[in-house]
């Protein structure tokens, strides 16, 4: 299936650029993480449901999938608390990174290593900017199965 393409598609929206089914709110930003290998490069971005504009851009850095999904969430709540946006959701198709979040801590195995270290600081940054500033903002779980992928995957699956 390629990029917001449904088998079914539901009823779409109106009030977007992109083809959104009625049950997902467009005010809102989606996000997801791309890696080749698991590790690998990993990269993570979110895009704006409204105006289908890619928000923020964040890698390649070495490590995994899980990660970069944990990571793109709390990058998402940082920038709209920084931005003072109120009135947003996000969408991440990763239960596990929903997961994490919602404890304040990122549960990867990854192998702490010369490699990945730059990772782990940056993990350890997120991990204490969820315990120091209360989340508000709605997390949903982009229903992939329902609503095609999300308008924040990198479209790279075969």
């Amino acid at each position: 299936m390629k990029k917001n393409e449904l088998q079914n598609p539901p009823d779409w929206r109106h009030d977007t650029i992109l083809p959104l089914p009625n049950e997902v709110k467009a005010n809102a930003w989606a996000v997801d993480a791309a890696c080749s290998g698991n590790p690998g490069p990993m990269e993570y971005q979110a895009v704006d449901l409204t105006t289908g504009l890619q928000v923020f851009h964040f890698g390649p850095v070495h490590g995994t999938n899980n990660i970069g999904e944990f990571l793109a969430i709390v990058h998402a709540l940082a920038l709209m608390e920084k931005k003072g946006i109120k009135d947003k959701a996000i969408y991440s198709d990763s239960y596990n990174a929903i997961l994490w979040v919602n404890k304040k801590k990122c549960k990867t195995k990854l192998e702490r290593n010369a490699k990945t270290d730059p990772l782990f600081t940056i993990i350890a940054r997120a991990e204490y900017w969820l315990q120091t500033h209360p989340v508000s903002t709605p997390i949903f779980k982009w229903e992939t199965q329902k609503w095609g992928e999300c308008p924040a995957d990198f479209g790279r699956k075969k």
